[in-house]
């Protein structure tokens, strides 16, 4: 296996706990993009209190790999390994949470078949049932990690599902239909096929109104907001992108640079840090989201970043 050196590396860092993570000072808006790629896969986002982190799986025989493509994969390198036991095992330590009564978003981004790839998961899932948030029909028991299903994602098997250990991903399409009750929690999508703005300049105002009625409209149906492909590759502008997106209510920004989103933040005003807060958390609190009509088509099905 060619990444032998890269598999030492992970598998000291999975042992490396951090420390205990104190809930006052959890980032509601921090989404840990690509979470696997980080020096210390699943540690750094928790140090840095990040609420949300995304990891990308493929099915390899009855194996879920951490990766975001088949050449990038090793057999020791799985969802179990570097997320599903660790968090066990810090949960447990913790007293029953990661982050004092605050649930830690865990986004799986299937890349491989749907079907397949989702029932190996689902029976991973079961195993770890124990600190996952659990959906019931209309009926939410709250744990410590509330798993979000994106990706390639099998909406009817979801569906069809009595019981389910995850929401599903759902796009800005999503707000045209009406969804069962707490199915879906989030809504995701590609930044670039809605706006034109790149970070560049002032915002135009079509994007700013267009995003403000998006978030609104998410918001009234119970959804969290989130956008992949964002214009943060040039420092010069990510901070520009950052402002704009806390200030019209998108709740979780996908970030790379984990302690420079920190960083941001801190040198935020009050009223800033706080405006995706609270009860933003609280989107995901089992109301049923009745999905509001709106003008927003569909866009790519998959994320591909």
């Amino acid at each position: 296996m060619r990444f032998g050196i890269i598999t030492i590396l992970f598998t000291l860092a999975s042992v490396q706990t951090p420390q205990a993570a104190e809930s006052s000072a959890v980032v509601p808006s921090g989404h840990s993009h690509n979470d696997y790629q980080h020096d210390r896969p699943l540690w750094k986002a928790i140090d840095n209190h990040f609420i949300s982190i995304e990891v990308d799986i493929h099915l390899v025989g009855e194996a879920l790999l951490v990766g975001h493509d088949e050449e990038d994969l090793d057999e020791t390198l799985t969802l179990q390994s570097l997320y599903l036991m660790p968090l066990r095992s810090y949960v447990k330590d913790h007293n029953g949470w990661v982050y004092s009564d605050k649930e830690l978003l865990l986004l799986i981004d299937i890349k491989s078949s749907p079907d397949s790839t989702y029932r190996a998961l689902r029976r991973q899932l079961v195993k770890y049932s124990d600190i996952l948030t659990t959906y019931t029909g209309a009926h939410i028991e709250k744990r410590a990690v509330s798993v979000i299903i994106s990706g390639n994602r099998p909406r009817q098997l979801m569906l069809e599902q009595a019981t389910r250990y995850a929401t599903y991903d759902g796009r800005l399409q999503d707000l045209n239909s009406k969804n069962p009750a707490n199915f879906i929690t989030l809504l995701s999508d590609d930044w670039e096929d809605h706006f034109v703005w790149r970070g560049k300049g002032a915002m135009p105002r079509e994007d700013r109104e267009k995003l403000t009625r998006i978030t609104t409209d998410a918001h009234a149906a119970g959804y969290k907001v989130r956008f992949w492909n964002l214009p943060t590759s040039d420092r010069s502008r990510r901070k520009a992108v950052w402002d704009e997106l806390l200030r019209l209510g998108v709740d979780l920004i996908s970030v790379d640079d984990l302690e420079a989103y920190r960083d941001f933040l801190t040198n935020k005003p009050v009223d800033l840090k706080n405006q995706v807060s609270q009860d933003r958390l609280n989107h995901m609190d089992g109301r049923s989201r009745g999905g509001r009509r709106c003008g927003w088509v569909g866009s790519r099905e998959r994320d591909g970043l």
